[in-house]
């Protein structure tokens, strides 16, 4: 029988493989498209989020300026001293053109964080569809490879029939052309044109050899879904670990060292070809013994990732756990609380708040409650002395430009003014 040599053997490792269900121009193909529709699928969804979020966005900010706009008209229409009596014996601290005042600055920024976000969402509604858009054209343009990828293998597999059949009118043009088709070098078209002009020259072992160990691929093969892995590229074998058939003996490969402090072991013979050796064991051959020595795997390299980064995905779990939004948030929000994060206070803050029945809306624009020490001191105080949470909520900026000692100095001072601080509004603090 002709001994094949390893290149030849290579060579039509890789055509018989091109010829099967495992080949691996179809299988990369296969992998490409399934990602393609994952892709397609995924932004679809997200794209459908982000309309009903516009949408909703333009809702709030329409009705938030119709509805601002009638309220700071109907508080420009009330004056307090016509109730001044009512206001008095029912101790409410109710001052309309205070509300107003707090109404015509708050409402335009609100209107802008609106804005923002909605802006920001019809960016990424931009970008999400021209990756869905792309992800469908890429299904329908391998949809088309893979017609024509079918149709080559069906005519590589028809020349192999000729060839075996000792048959083939095909001339070498016809067949290296095919060939360039699927990725081959130039050198290995007409070596694969010459066996299949002239099988006699190794194709017939091969096939032999190949019926032999049950993977002949004489007929094409109905395409399945692949079960391994096939790196995507230019059809590299070797690469791919791919082993090749040997019609020769295989000696045990002598691979050169430098010098390695290892006990000899007991003579190893090979039973079986090289190619069936576990690929993280290589095998060297030495004097009188044969050495075993495992690979060493590298250890996987670990991209750092900075503190900054870390502390900010824990500040949004925490912020999302505390039941806001982290879209409501600007840069500069972030940089502060970053700066001054730390879990368990910002817990207790809005704990705190949530408490008196104040609504946690009150720390988007003031986010330095968030970290202040003293908040549920100052609340405490404040509400021992009166003031409503609906007063707090409204008028927070004593909050913020009072630490708790100048607050019970402020409240000292107007009790020895002969005032009642709970009849004085806040924003007179």
């Amino acid at each position: 029988m002709k001994v094949l040599s390893s290149e030849i053997t290579r060579l039509l490792d890789k055509l018989y493989n091109l010829r099967g269900e495992d080949s691996v121009v179809l299988v990369s193909m296969e992998k490409e498209k399934q990602r393609a529709v994952e892709t397609r699928d995924r932004t679809s969804v997200r794209k459908t989020e982000l309309q009903n979020r516009i949408n909703s966005l333009n809702s709030e900010e329409n009705v938030l300026a119709l509805e601002g706009e009638k309220l700071k008209n109907a508080l420009a229409m009330i004056r307090k001293d016509e109730f001044s009596t009512v206001i008095s014996s029912l101790n409410i601290d109710f001052d309309p053109e205070a509300i107003r005042r707090r109404v015509e600055s708050m409402l335009p920024i609100t209107l802008e964080r609106v804005a923002t976000e909605k802006k920001k969402c019809a960016e990424e509604l931009i970008k999400v569809e021209d990756e869905m858009n792309d992800a469908i054209t890429r299904i329908s343009e391998l949809g088309i490879r893979k017609e024509e990828a079918i149709s080559n293998q069906e005519r590589l597999n028809r020349y192999f029939e000729l060839a075996l059949d000792s048959n083939i009118n095909i001339t070498r043009d016809e067949i290296t052309l095919l060939l360039s088709k699927f990725g081959f070098t130039e050198e290995e078209q007409r070596e694969a044109a010459k066996l299949l002009m002239f099988p006699e020259d190794g194709l017939f072992e091969y096939e032999s050899f190949a019926r032999n160990r049950q993977m002949s691929f004489s007929r094409p093969i109905e395409v399945e879904p692949i079960k391994e892995e096939v790196k995507e590229h230019k059809y590299s074998f070797e690469q791919e670990g791919y082993t090749p058939y040997t019609m020769e003996e295989v000696k045990p490969q002598v691979v050169e060292f430098a010098p390695v402090d290892v006990a000899p072991v007991e003579e190893t013979v090979l039973e079986e070809p090289i190619s069936s050796i576990e690929p993280e064991v290589v095998v060297i051959e030495t004097n009188n013994a044969t050495e075993e020595v495992q690979n060493i795997n590298e250890e996987p390299v670990v991209q750092e990732v900075s503190e900054e980064e870390i502390n900010k995905e824990k500040l949004i779990e925490v912020l999302t756990s505390l039941g806001f939004d982290y879209l409501d948030f600007t840069n500069n929000d972030f940089e502060q609380m970053l700066a001054n994060f730390n879990e368990e206070l910002f817990r207790n803050s809005v704990k705190s708040v949530e408490d008196l029945g104040i609504s946690k809306d009150i720390f988007v624009d003031n986010i330095e409650l968030l970290y202040d020490k003293e908040l549920e001191g100052k609340l405490e105080k404040l509400t021992t002395v009166g003031k409503l949470p609906q007063d707090i909520y409204l008028n927070p900026n004593v909050l913020i430009k009072y630490s708790l000692t100048e607050l019970d100095s402020a409240i000292k001072t107007l009790h020895e003014s002969g005032l009642e601080p709970k009849n004085v509004p806040l924003m007179a603090y």
